[in-house]
């Protein structure tokens, strides 16, 4: 019996003994491995459900000898000789077998959180799943970028565009769910996340945040309040968009329980120097509680207060630029010695990681002046951070950065773990912990509410998706959805300090 038959009861579907099963596990965790590809020497391609298991059917090959090419993001076999990763197994109805992979990334990927068929091929040999819908569940075939807070005692999450079954065009104005925490009878988190999403009476999902205007409604900039009266109070960021990802109107929303739904509370500026969006967490610095938003580098704050996230003009950007301008207007703020000034202002535009560049190269900043500095704790190199989250995490007692990078060894599909002493920074080292070769991972984000003994052990997800990738053969099941991956943080090899010193060596 496997730690997973142990683990779950069995969900409902009956053993089909016409299957051959397969089984990819990591050889030093003994877990099965999802989103790994076996390939027949005819190119027929199958991948692991997120048991790790393959239903291996095919009339004409049963009772023969088969090759399989095995490959996986950040997981490999060790070639024959001839270069040619896999294994031929004799494929018998009824009959199984298992390969142990060997893992390249530091992150172990455990399971699909969305789409359709998340333990499919599974059920089709009798296996058991942790989840209560481990087929479909309220219709989702695919869902984008996702975001989650916790409120009244509940995990809710939401995502983006969402696909369905039925017909190419889905939902476009945000699909949400709940899911219980574990310490209130939830999933263990290294087993899955059980979602209870928000459905209209068809059964497919519901718009959360049907915001007027034509174009989907996103929303980023999670984060729960209570007001004066003791409320908890749920809102999020909104944008409208049209056209080729064209953003046309921002604004805030608040969640209304009754109608379960997101409700306009303000529209921003257009010409606003600062909104809210990103991964929110909260700080308290000289008594007083802030929200930071992550985007991934936590430049903008604002205080936790319901009245204060509706006002743009009480929003503070980390940033060094004189206050009251724009990137564009590229004046530095400096000290009477030519320093540069880094600190908190109102209505000032921070410098991110595209104006910090453009600064360098016009000569307006000198390199080593930048605040974002981040580099590979490996081999030295520069790492440009394009998205991901920032939390405080206990065990390692320093503040922890799960960030997706631009310009990588893939489009998006890098995901790299930083730390720093202080929410701004300095953040300089970097490990890779995930590789998605040819392939996008957008989006990623650490789930702080997941997280077990004391931080030791993290979560974190993201988009799974061919989208920015250039990649025409999208991965079925798997594209557009998202993954999660358990991070131990006592891996010896995200001692980055120590690591740091080696690379700066090598240089």
């Amino acid at each position: 019996m496997t730690w997973l038959e142990a683990a779950c009861p069995a969900v409902g579907a009956e053993r089909t003994d016409k299957y051959f099963k397969i089984t990819i596990v990591d050889r030093e965790t003994g877990r099965g491995v999802p989103l790994v590809e076996l390939r027949t020497v005819d190119n027929v391609r199958y991948y692991t459900d997120s048991n790790g298991v393959v239903a291996f059917f095919d009339l004409g090959l049963m009772g023969e000898e088969v090759f399989f090419f095995v490959s996986s993001p950040g997981y490999e076999l060790p070639n024959d000789g001839f270069g040619n990763r896999g294994k031929a197994l004799k494929v018998v109805a009824g009959a199984s077998a298992e390969l142990r992979v060997d893992r390249l990334n530091i992150a172990q990927r455990l399971y699909r959180i969305t789409g359709a068929d998340i333990y499919g091929d599974s059920q089709l040999v009798g296996q058991p799943a942790p989840l209560a819908k481990p087929t479909l569940n309220a219709r989702v075939a695919g869902q984008d970028s996702s975001i989650s807070a916790v409120y009244r005692s509940k995990l809710y999450w939401f995502w983006g565009d969402t696909a369905r079954p039925g017909y190419p065009l889905g939902n476009y104005q945000t699909t949400g769910a709940t899911s219980l925490l574990p310490e209130h009878g939830g999933l263990d988190p290294e087993r899955g996340v059980d979602l209870t999403y928000f459905t209209r009476e068809d059964g497919f999902v519901k718009p959360m945040a049907p915001m007027p205007g034509p174009g989907p409604t996103w929303l980023d900039g999670l984060v729960t309040i209570k007001d004066e009266a003791g409320r908890e109070r749920m809102f999020a960021a909104y944008a409208k968009i049209r056209g080729a990802l064209d953003v046309y109107e921002r604004g805030l929303a608040e969640f209304n329980p009754e109608h379960e739904q997101f409700e306009k509370v303000v529209t921003f500026p257009a010409d606003a120097p600062v909104h809210p969006g990103g991964h929110p967490f909260r700080v308290t610095e000289q008594g007083v509680e802030y929200i930071y938003f992550a985007t991934p580098y936590p430049m903008l704050r604002i205080q936790a207060d319901v009245d204060a996230l509706k006002d743009l003009g009480r929003y503070e950007a980390y940033t060094c630029l004189v206050e009251g301008t724009r990137p564009n207007d590229e004046r530095l703020d400096r000290n009477w010695d030519g320093t540069l000034r880094y600190s908190w202002k109102k209505n000032t535009s921070p410098v991110g990681p595209r104006a910090q560049a453009r600064l360098i190269s016009s000569g307006k900043m000198k390199r080593d002046e930048a605040l974002s500095q981040l580099q590979d704790a490996e081999t030295g190199k520069s790492v440009t951070a394009h998205s991901g989250s920032v939390n405080w995490n206990p065990y390692r007692r320093r503040w922890i950065m799960i960030f997706g990078e631009s310009g990588g060894t893939s489009p998006l599909g890098e995901v790299w773990y930083a730390e720093a002493p202080a929410p701004v920074g300095p953040w300089k080292l970097a490990r890779k912990i995930a590789t998605h070769p040819g392939y996008s991972f957008y989006n990623p984000t650490q789930d702080p509410a997941l997280d077990k003994d004391n931080g030791r052990i993290i979560f974190f997800e993201g988009t799974y998706s061919a989208t920015f990738s250039g990649n025409t053969n999208p991965t079925p099941r798997y594209d557009y959805n998202q993954i999660m991956y358990k991070l131990d943080l006592a891996d010896p090899r995200l001692k980055l300090s120590e690591a740091g010193e080696k690379a700066s060596d090598r240089r």
